[in-house]
């Protein structure tokens, strides 16, 4: 009983700090106080390992929206995304990402994957949306984009994402953005070109530039004629 106190204490404690840490971490200042602690590195290990215990505990069950082990997760993810973020000039929270903390682009990468459809649908769409996003700041930084299209897993994971008709429409312009992210950058589609090519939804990425959604609707489009300017 005391241990079972002492976990959901944690479990609480962590939900409010973070949570309060995930609104500051907006503020450019703020995000580079962070990561120049001496516990920064630390911190996104602790992260990582966290989120990727939480998924790994769902086991298709939904928990509570609103349970202190759902905002905890909510808000680390969160913090990543605004690390990931950063608009400064020297882009430090991008750089810290990719430079320190590759193994928690790894678990992002990784969780993604394992959000499959039937499992807790608020985790799938919020935390999906953050990790989404998460990626999509870092592919910002060539070096991030380099890494995380290296990935094996990372061109099954648009391909999946796209496809998923689950999925809601946020994740699905996020993941548009991120195959563009890689289309624009020569350097890095050179690489992938062919399995791109090979295995690129097409037809679903045309359907989603008729959506009634005209977010999703700009976002195809414009991928589109991406496509179509790489082919000419």
């Amino acid at each position: 009983q005391q241990l079972l106190q002492q976990a959901e204490y944690c479990t609480e404690m962590g939900a409010a700090a973070c949570t309060l840490l995930w609104g500051v971490s907006s503020s450019e200042d703020v995000v580079k106080a962070i990561l120049g602690g001496e516990k920064a590195l630390k911190f996104f290990s602790i992260t990582g390992q966290t989120m990727e215990s939480f998924v790994k505990s769902l086991d298709g069950d939904v928990k509570e929206p609103d349970s202190d082990e759902n905002q905890f997760v909510f808000a680390l993810a969160g913090i990543v995304t605004n690390v990931a973020a950063n608009v400064a000039a020297i882009a430090c929270g991008r750089e810290f990402l990719v430079n320190s903390s590759r193994a928690l682009l790894d678990t992002v990468l990784q969780l993604l994957g394992d959000l499959r459809p039937g499992q807790c649908t608020k985790l799938k769409v919020y935390g999906g949306r953050l990790l989404l996003m998460s990626l999509y700041n870092v592919s910002i930084n060539l070096k991030g984009l380099k890494y995380i299209s290296e990935s094996p897993g990372f061109i099954p994971l648009l391909w999946w994402l796209l496809s998923d008709p689950d999925t809601e429409v946020c994740l699905h312009a996020l993941a548009l953005r991120l195959v563009q992210s890689v289309v624009l950058e020569p350097e890095v589609f050179s690489k992938s070109a062919s399995e791109f090519r090979s295995s690129l939804p097409l037809q679903r990425i045309v359907a989603m530039a008729k959506s009634r959604n005209p977010h999703l609707q700009t976002v195809a489009q414009e991928l589109l004629e991406d496509l179509r300017a790489l082919e000419r």
